[in-house]
């Protein structure tokens, strides 16, 4: 696994695939340090893996969703057509089973499927007065993951699962 990934370019990309390397993507961190932007389009038309990860030494937050929304910001910046970004879904899946896959542990962790563990946490859509109205008045379920991904930070998050076994 390789960090970042931000200064490569088609033959690395290409590399990459053939050997099965993947790219740990820490949006907040390349943003902070002005290092330089992951090029989603380009990965995705290569076809190497890659996960949003963080990275405090050189970021501001453990937080996924300050990560995911850092990735939307890069994503708006040059990286695909005008006024385009990534999308919510997409943002979610490379958080969680797109991590699982680069880390190589795909069927493992990073979704619910059954044989999978199951650490994960339960959200609150409605936590915070603002939340709740942009939730409530999302018509899909990209904009219900947008809202989240925007607006959500700990107080979203009901209750943590790690093993099956229910913490408070």
């Amino acid at each position: 696994v390789y960090a970042h990934c931000i200064h490569i370019d088609d033959e690395d990309r290409a590399l990459m695939r053939a050997t099965g390397a993947a790219a740990a993507i820490s949006p907040t961190s390349n943003l902070f340090l002005g290092s330089g932007f992951f090029d989603y389009v380009n990965a995705d038309r290569v076809g190497f893996l890659y996960g949003l990860a963080s990275d405090v030494g050189g970021g501001t937050s453990f937080s996924p969703f300050h990560t995911m929304l850092a990735a939307y910001y890069v994503g708006r910046e040059g990286q695909t057509k005008p006024g385009l970004s990534l999308k919510p879904q997409q943002l979610w899946w490379q958080h969680t089973t797109g991590a699982a896959r680069a880390l190589g542990l795909e069927g493992v962790v990073g979704n619910l499927q059954p044989g999978c563990e199951a650490d994960f946490v339960v959200l609150n859509p409605s936590a915070t007065p603002l939340l709740a109205r942009k939730t409530a008045q999302a018509s899909s379920l990209d904009e219900l993951l947008f809202a989240l991904i925007v607006l959500g930070d700990d107080r979203v998050i009901e209750k943590t699962v790690i093993s099956q076994a229910l913490k408070a």
